[in-house]
């Protein structure tokens, strides 16, 4: 009889149901990121500064009469970029401006002021007071703009770009006055101080080279 428990106690062991084990997880990788928090914005990888184009004309900008001029309409020709203002001592090159305007227009070269009132607050006028002051005192012809910033974090997008031209064109302007030259094809290929007036015989020599290109 001993040896008929034994079985039947042994097949009863067997019977019984067991548990199954935990699965075994596997150690975090050691190169693996840790979690980011829900909510956290991933960092953008780090992108090289891509060189600003050189094409200028792509901007549509209010006249001194608050019309939208597209600039891409002076492609083709040869355009002289100023930043104006007048209560400056480079004012009167206002006129030296409009006559070259006059004498070269024919062939091709236009010029567009851009008042702005960065450089020792000398243009405070508003757009209406600044025509008026430019038709009477210089009869200006050459397309005026509606008052604009021209350097600094509010600073016009189109003179961002101009900043952005490698040097020695690139860079914000340093006062009232500053000239920058835009070729035929709506690229900025040149820059001249403000000392540097519209009769200078290098920007005239410069501009007559692009309109004979």
């Amino acid at each position: 009889m001993n040896w008929l428990i034994t079985v039947m106690m042994s097949a009863a062991v067997l019977a019984e149901p067991t548990q199954p084990s935990a699965p075994k997880q596997d150690a975090p990788k050691q190169d693996q990121p840790a979690v980011q928090p829900a909510g956290t914005p991933d960092k953008p990888a780090d992108k090289k500064d891509e060189p600003a184009s050189p094409y200028v004309l792509g901007y549509t900008m209010k006249d001194i009469d608050g019309k939208d001029v597209d600039l891409s309409q002076f492609k083709g020709k040869v355009v002289l970029i100023v930043n104006v203002a007048s209560k400056c001592g480079y004012t009167p090159q206002y006129a030296g401006l409009e006559k070259l305007y006059k004498e070269k227009g024919a062939k091709g070269l236009v010029v567009l002021g851009f008042p702005a009132n960065n450089f020792g607050e000398q243009e405070p006028g508003s757009d209406a007071e600044i025509k008026s002051f430019c038709s009477s005192k210089y009869n200006v012809t050459f397309p005026m703009f509606a008052k604009i910033s021209v350097r600094g974090e509010d600073a016009h997008p189109l003179y961002k770009q101009i900043a952005a031209q490698p040097k020695p064109i690139g860079g914000d302007p340093q006062w009232n006055f500053t000239k920058f030259l835009i070729d035929r094809n709506g690229n900025v290929v040149g820059r001249f101080d403000p000392k540097v007036k519209p009769d200078d015989a290098t920007l005239n020599r410069r501009i007559d080279e692009l309109l004979g290109s």
